[in-house]
């Protein structure tokens, strides 16, 4: 198929090109952060809020990674004025209503309540880009897909989350341990997270349709510690200091706490709609840490 990547050089759409690059004719528009071309893509240095090009080629689908802002489904369909034949928008399990009570699935409604800071304003972005799929693409006979992902992790994470305490495990040789942490989380395995955008392209199943992507089993901040310290092994725990604080001393600290730390924080989805309708299979946790373990260690340990 040939597809056009909207993004594509950042961790998730990273991976997948990486993934799809071996049975696809792929075009990448972003803005050369991180070349591509190593995979034998097309890469189109754009950026949809400053003068994208205009582009009159066919493509079979248009896969977005960073459409975060009212707008940017239509921006880049104008500037498409050749054939789409399905556009696939990655979006978040954020964008429900907030209940800590209730597991959501790809029915539950969306956060009407208007969140603070930057977290609040990259929920409404995803809720309003949801929705302008829709009616973009109703309005153009064009089918579409939405993903919405929960925790992301796996190598090439920039973002400081699991690789943050990877390295503090390896550089600092310690760890924090919560003690008031009753938070569950679910995270889900960006080679995973890749291979749903795989089974979803040219897929009518999937037409009109949104998938929650996580894991099967919810993770705890005491149960990710034990998972990233079987990762790490004896030679790399040698001296490993556990230091027991709050998540307010945590705070305090600079400690990173990027994962729901609280029962009423916590955000759980169900994900039995992608496993019956795309056969979506999921990496256990702890496989799936001991990769990005590995990758992260290649990093830190030279």
């Amino acid at each position: 198929m040939k597809l056009l990547v909207i993004g594509g050089s950042y961790f998730y759409g990273r991976v997948f090109v990486m993934e799809a690059a071996k049975e696809h004719d792929i075009t990448v528009w972003n803005r050369g952060t991180y070349s591509m071309k190593e995979f034998g893509v097309r890469e189109v240095r754009a950026d949809r809020h400053e003068q994208p090009p205009v582009c009159g080629e066919d493509y079979d689908a248009v896969v977005d990674f960073c459409a975060y802002k009212a707008g940017d489904v239509r921006t880049t369909l104008e500037h498409l004025t050749g054939k789409t034949g399905q556009y696939i928008l990655i979006s978040t399990v954020d964008v429900y209503e907030r209940n800590p009570h209730q597991i959501k699935t790809e029915e539950t409604p969306f956060e009407e309540r208007l969140l603070g800071g930057e977290a609040g304003e990259y929920i409404v972005g995803k809720i309003t880009l949801e929705r302008e799929l829709a009616t973009v693409c109703k309005e153009r006979g064009i089918p579409c897909t939405t993903l919405r992902p929960a925790i992301l992790y796996g190598p090439y994470n920039y973002a400081p989350r699991e690789s943050a305490y990877i390295g503090m495990l390896l550089q600092n040789h310690a760890l924090p341990r919560f003690t008031d942490a009753d938070g569950q989380f679910q995270f889900v395995y960006v080679k995973d997270a890749a291979h749903a955008v795989l089974k979803c392209l040219g897929n009518e199943k999937a037409y009109g349709q949104a998938y929650n992507l996580c894991q099967d089993q919810p993770v705890t901040y005491e149960s990710f510690f034990d998972t990233l310290k079987k990762a790490a092994g004896p030679e790399d725990l040698a001296g490993l200091a556990e230091v027991p604080l709050t998540v307010g001393e945590a705070v305090q600290q600079g400690v990173p706490v990027p994962f729901p730390a609280t029962a009423e924080e916590t955000h759980l989805c169900d994900n039995k709609k992608g496993k019956t309708e795309l056969g979506m299979t999921y990496t256990g946790f702890e496989e799936g840490m001991g990769r990005t373990y590995r990758a992260f260690r290649n990093v830190y340990v030279q």
